[in-house]
């Protein structure tokens, strides 16, 4: 029967990455240790509390009897299915996860992963930002993804440095006037 005549529900898109090649290696997502402990936190929870649970609800709903008008049953094989595409998601991340920890640099006056830099924009306004990875991005908090352009602008610069960083609005200047990293565990 062709896909036209059948009504599906779900995407099949099962997450926003790519399908790898057969001989390509898996795209780098580097991630900070709390990050990382973060995917894994949710990875864990998912398995072990979310998914048993709705499983429970499915199971009880399909011995209700009738199936196709069933709520419980429908929106808990949606759900089950949700949980299984975030799984497959969070796996995959965190299989391709190369865990950097910035505490760990011994150039802490230039930008790399996992900085803390203050710079001026254009010589007016001061911005704070955080480099990080992309499955750690909060732009309210300032903290943005190592491939974003702010990022890349500001690697390999060091303290006192201007660079150049190109946004729809024209080209910014920004003058760096501090890099900081977190403190190293004792």
């Amino acid at each position: 029967m062709s896909k036209a005549f059948v009504r599906e529900d779900q995407d099949d898109d099962d997450d926003d990455l790519p399908p790898p090649a057969d001989d390509a290696p898996a795209p780098r997502n580097y991630i900070t240790p709390a990050g990382h402990a973060r995917i894994r936190e949710e990875l864990l929870r998912l398995i072990d509390v979310d998914r048993p649970e709705v499983v429970r609800i499915v199971s009880w709903a399909a011995s209700n009897g009738d199936r196709s008008e069933n709520g419980d049953y429908i929106y808990g094989k949606r759900r089950l299915r949700e949980i299984d595409r975030r799984i497959r998601f969070l796996t995959r991340r965190l299989d391709a996860a190369v865990v950097v920890d910035a505490s760990r640099q011994e150039n802490r006056d230039q930008v790399f992963f996992g900085a803390t830099v203050t710079y001026l924009r254009n010589g007016s306004s001061q911005e704070t930002v955080t480099i990080v990875g992309v499955d750690e991005v909060e732009p309210s908090t300032g903290r943005v993804s190592w491939v974003s352009p702010v990022a890349k602008a500001l690697i390999k610069a060091r303290e006192g440095d201007s660079v150049v960083l190109r946004t729809p609005q024209g080209v910014d200047e920004l003058e760096i006037l501090t890099v900081s990293y977190p403190c190293a565990p004792a």
